[in-house]
């Protein structure tokens, strides 16, 4: 479906699902308690869980920053999730299905496999529980297909703000240990998406994901309670196995990711912080062909962030971060930061059509602020200043390169807002939100810059619960 049928799909989707969400609220228990359940609807047999979402997101951008793609764009994205989970005590049998899609889209735009993903499986698995009590098994072990968030979700992520969520297939063991402490392992074979082809995508086809031991995902996370101070402290490594498919030249990434974080949660009337850093190493081809060099690499990244959240009122919270990522020197190795199966959405802006800043060759300071005017609404706020890690790499997330140097390192400044409300607490929530990416010397300079003018982009956005 192309760009003359977008507004009236749009229109008529959210109509009917305003329509069926509304009658659905006479079911609902009160909103405090947690809102509407399918089983209202269908039964509710002892140990089995059905719920889900239905979002729809409409978006906008003007003054694309990507090289070679439309001045102005925009797209409507549905995703769906239906999910159920048989808990017979010591035993789970869960599945999951994801249809997410594209409509308003063209060959200028970039959407692709984060935001389509036609009736996909990412959840089938067996868990078994270990030990311990039925509240607190002493072990958990699945096997399956699954989903995962580790750490602070910059490695390893279920996608939120993304049309797409990771998953993955494998076996995934959670052991618990004194004083809240936690050690999981997995290994795993990620999902790659299908279909790749840009036409089969801008059409919605569906056709089934695939896993296999060409591209292999593994790693374990320790989660350890520090005493008497409050922080807690994660140690983890991640190990990935890349080699060419039969359908697919790929640039056998072999890379080993070892990271450290240590944070303190928000609280009202306290100090908040996080402190994160991973190094990455292994080696990668420097191309797709066969006979590439294969070079080392030595990558890395850095986080912190302190705040503070106010206890009266709205709950204003504010905090000051920095986040510096490795960019590639081109000096016989390889340095540009792989940031793996992660999520930024919470940190760098909004992705989707956007999507400018990320987990790659920059240099950020940032100012965030955020507030709970009541307990249906929050806002959020944030400003970043962004240089390039590297004057020779491309600038984080956005194409843009100048292989010379000859640009220098300053990319520019981005804000962005958000605002969500729920309009049937915990059932049917609204959230409209955007940001503007105003060009430094870089974006304006670099060979491949569109040279378009400063970046705006918004969205509005409707998601039910069920």
């Amino acid at each position: 479906m192309r760009k003359k049928n977008c507004a009236a799909l749009a229109v008529t989707v959210t109509v009917t699902t305003l329509a069926l969400a509304l009658p659905l609220t006479a079911h609902a228990k009160d909103a405090e308690e947690g809102g509407f359940r399918l089983q209202e609807l269908v039964g509710d047999p002892e140990g089995l869980t059905i719920g889900g979402s239905v979002r729809l997101r409409y978006e906008a951008l003007d003054n694309q920053f990507r090289p070679g793609l439309d001045e102005k764009d925009d797209a409507f994205l549905i995703r769906t999730l239906v999910r159920a989970e048989y808990d017979t005590g010591p035993v789970r049998l869960a599945a999951e299905v994801q249809d997410s899609r594209a409509y308003d889209t063209d060959a200028g735009s970039p959407v692709g496999t984060s935001e389509v993903n036609t009736v996909e499986l990412i959840n089938a698995h067996v868990g078994f529980d270990i030990g311990g009590t039925a509240k607190k098994p002493a072990a958990t072990l699945d096997v399956g297909r699954f989903t995962m968030d580790l750490l602070n979700r910059r490695l390893v992520a279920r996608n939120a703000f993304r049309n797409t969520i990771n998953s993955f297939t494998g076996a995934r063991l959670k052991l618990a240990g004194p004083a809240g402490s936690s050690l999981t392992a997995f290994y795993t074979m990620p999902q790659v998406r299908l279909p790749a082809d840009k036409e089969d995508i801008l059409d919605n086809k569906a056709k089934w994901d695939r896993e296999s031991n060409d591209l292999v995902f593994w790693g374990g996370v320790l989660d350890m309670p520090l005493p008497k101070q409050g922080p807690l402290l994660n140690l983890a490594f991640f190990g990935l196995d890349e080699q060419d498919r039969p359908d697919l030249a790929t640039r056998d990434r072999k890379l080993y990711t070892a990271n450290a974080r240590l944070f303190r949660k928000p609280a009202p009337g306290h100090f908040d912080y996080e402190f994160e850093a991973a190094y990455q190493f292994g080696s990668i081809s420097s191309g797709t062909a066969a006979n590439a060099a294969r070079l080392d690499v030595a990558a890395w990244f850095a986080h912190a962030v302190i705040g503070y959240q106010w206890t009266g009122g709205w709950k204003p919270r504010i905090s000051v971060a920095y986040d510096i990522v490795s960019g590639d020197k081109g000096a016989g190795s390889y340095n540009r930061f792989d940031t793996l199966f992660g999520a930024r959405r919470w940190e760098f802006g909004p992705t989707s059509l956007y999507g400018a800043l990320g987990r790659a060759n920059l240099n950020s300071p940032g100012v965030f602020v955020e507030a709970s005017p009541s307990q249906r609404t929050s806002l959020s706020a944030a400003y970043r200043v962004a240089w390039l890690d590297s004057a020779t790499d491309s600038f984080s997330s956005t194409g843009v390169k100048d292989g010379s140097g000859a640009s220098g390192k300053f990319a520019g400044h981005q804000v962005e807002a958000r605002v969500r409300h729920w309009l049937v607490p915990k059932f049917l929530q609204a959230e409209l939100g955007g940001a503007v990416l105003f060009n430094g010397r870089f974006l304006k300079d670099a060979p491949n810059a569109n040279g378009f003018g400063n970046t705006a982009y918004g969205y509005a956005q409707l998601e039910m619960t069920f």
